[in-house]
């Protein structure tokens, strides 16, 4: 192994949604004396996206690196949500190592088991940072313990049960090693640093052996087109050299290098040449995707596919065909829809696109409700229109026997509302598994059929006062459950196309809940409101008042419009039954019947 060989230090950094993670690599960044005194950094660094900043999610996994003394560090950021677990199982290919990074008070959480049990079938090392420790209901020690059984259910062997610990608070910017030792101005990152230099070994592989750099994740830049970027397995790579791929389906075809980026912080930096165990990022082949290899055109060795696992949800996504068609989208035909769609799975391999037999359109399997919530937000910021059906888990045969996925779900709830989560659930096929109280708070886990969790979260949210939180994975295929009811209450169809009136709202709002305000255009079929009752009632919310020369004495101003409710585009595609449509378009999310479908009286 070469000296520069022996400074690379390639880790992933693991985390439940919300456990600090990409704050903690800002504060690595920063302390690594990467950026100037009086250099403007934005929060959250490696959120790149206008989504993830929203959201305080991860959603695509980035790379980064810094110096800590004459080592190098590269980071691979995961996300934490399991939808974008297709991206977690491609990504851990990078790294030699991985950081877990739990909260103080929380400790493991169900995403975070998902991706520990991807980073142990790597055989990667797991060093654990307890983040938040400055929380009033921090509890460390639970917390690590909690670690080490997540760590012995999932089978690991002994050397990754002596796992290292290192306490921080990643807001505040310091790390120590226990949690009673006392935090001093000079206290900064460097034991996270120190830790991973220490426990992750560096980067196997010969730099005098063929090429051999798998793509494991695909970024875009506008001058130089796709760039595939993955970890130099063997060998080395140079500008303007020419190499050979292999394809997904096993073809090789030569290829010419004509840009190599290394990674500095967030930003990627032009290199001459690269050696293996490097992080790169390359230019020169147009349609590369993930999982294709770069390798020696006299001796190619490809590396083996990456193995995904399968989608479990499927929604239609169909030209807009509404009579507000084309009004605020740039792109509005099948066509448009397929080559976005098609772009899409190039880059995220957990995705499958296949045309519909029976119409226009195309059926997208993703890994859930997020997964592909999170591409109809993207596509619509983009300006493109075009509508959803609501989303189907995907059943299959084994043994003669319809399977169907379920999820083990954990919910934190305050005590008082354990009864009515545990109601809930059970009228969605849910098992509890599991309860734990403590301080008034009850951890439960369920066993739920997939398809008993769709829009479930709208419904929680509601029952607990916006108090609870709620996080599941996928835990197995079993046996099919039966029927599960999705919306009991029917909806307001509006007659004809009208624009809506404060009078009629007013006298609608007690027939049940209205999700539009007076003044907004509306089209014939176009859905308002939820009914109170189940049938689907029919109305005209331009309906004015009868004008007469009589008047009531203040009765004729007293029109108090209770406010509609707001509904996300997640809320949306929950809400809707199979003869219901979500039209999506870049300046309104609508909800209409089927075009032809018959309503519900």
């Amino acid at each position: 192994m070469n000296q520069e060989q022996d400074k690379i230090r390639n880790v992933a950094i693991i985390a439940h949604v919300d456990h600090g993670k990409t704050t903690l690599v800002d504060q690595l960044f920063r302390q690594s004396g990467m950026f100037r005194d009086n250099q403007q950094v934005a929060e959250r660094l490696m959120d790149s996206m206008d989504l993830e900043r929203e959201r305080g999610i991860t959603i695509a996994s980035k790379n980064g690196s810094y110096t800590y003394g004459d080592f190098r560090i590269n980071i691979i950021d995961t996300p934490g949500h399991a939808d974008f677990g297709g991206q977690v199982e491609r990504v851990l290919r990078m790294a030699d190592g991985a950081v877990l990074l739990v909260d103080a008070q929380e400790g493991p959480m169900p995403q975070t088991f998902f991706v520990v049990k991807k980073a142990l079938a790597a055989n990667l090392p797991i060093l654990v940072v307890v983040n938040k420790i400055d929380k009033p209901a921090a509890r460390c020690d639970w917390v690590v313990d909690q670690v080490f059984d997540l760590l012995v259910r999932l089978n690991a062997p002994d050397d990754i049960l002596d796992f290292p610990v290192v306490y921080a608070s990643a807001k505040a910017g310091y790390a120590i090693a226990e949690p009673d030792d006392e935090v001093t101005p000079e206290s900064g990152m460097d034991l996270v640093s120190e830790m991973i230099v220490n426990h992750v070994p560096p980067p196997s592989g010969d730099p005098d052996a063929p090429l051999q750099l798998q793509v494991n994740t695909i970024d875009y830049s506008p001058y130089l087109g796709r760039l595939g970027i993955g970890k130099l397995v063997n060998g080395r790579i140079s500008l303007n050299r020419n190499v050979a791929v292999v394809r997904r389906d096993g073809t090789v075809s030569p290829v010419r290098i004509n840009k190599i980026f290394a990674f500095a912080g967030d930003q990627q930096v032009p290199v001459e040449s690269a050696v293996a165990g490097d992080i790169v990022a390359v230019a020169g082949m147009e349609d590369v995707t993930v999982g294709v290899t770069f390798t020696d055109p006299d001796d190619p060795r490809p590396l083996p596919l990456i193995e995904i696992d399968p989608p479990t949800i499927s929604m239609n996504f169909i030209p807009n065909d509404s009579p507000f068609a084309g009004q605020d989208g740039k792109f509005v035909t099948s066509r448009h829809l397929e080559e976005r769609l098609r772009r899409e799975t190039l880059a995220d391999v957990a995705l499958r696109v296949e045309p519909l037999t029976d119409g226009v359109g195309f059926r997208v399997a993703g890994r859930g409700e997020l997964h592909l919530s999170i591409l109809i937000e993207k596509m619509r910021r983009e300006g493109y229109e075009f509508q959803v059906t609501r989303p189907h888990v995907i059943m299959r045969e084994e043994n003669g026997q319809t399977v169907e996925p379920y999820e083990e779900l954990t919910v934190d709830v305050d005590e008082q509302f354990q009864g009515v989560v545990i109601e809930k659930l059970g009228k969605v096929k849910g098992v509890l598994l599991d309860m734990q109280v403590e301080n008034a708070m009850a951890r439960m886990k369920f066993k739920v059929p997939t398809r008993g969790l769709l829009g479930y979260r709208s419904e929680f949210m509601t029952d607990t006062r916006g108090m609870g939180v709620m996080n599941y994975v996928f835990a197995e295929w079993g046996p099919y459950a039966g029927e599960i009811q999705n919306r009991s209450n029917g909806v307001m169809v509006v007659k004809e196309p009208c624009t809506t009136v404060a009078y009629a709202l007013f006298n609608l709002q007690d027939r049940g809940r209205l999700f539009l305000g007076p003044g907004v255009e509306t089209y014939q079929g176009q859905i308002i409101g939820e009914h109170c009752r189940p049938a689907d009632l029919v109305v005209n919310p331009a309906k004015g008042k009868k004008l007469t020369n009589m008047r009531a004495s203040g009765s004729d101003e007293a029109v108090i419009l209770t406010p509609p409710v707001d509904m996300s585009l997640e809320d949306c595609i929950s809400y809707i039954n199979d003869d219901e449509l979500v039209e999506i378009t870049p300046a309104a999310i609508r909800l209409r019947k089927q075009p032809g479908v018959r309503i519900r009286g």
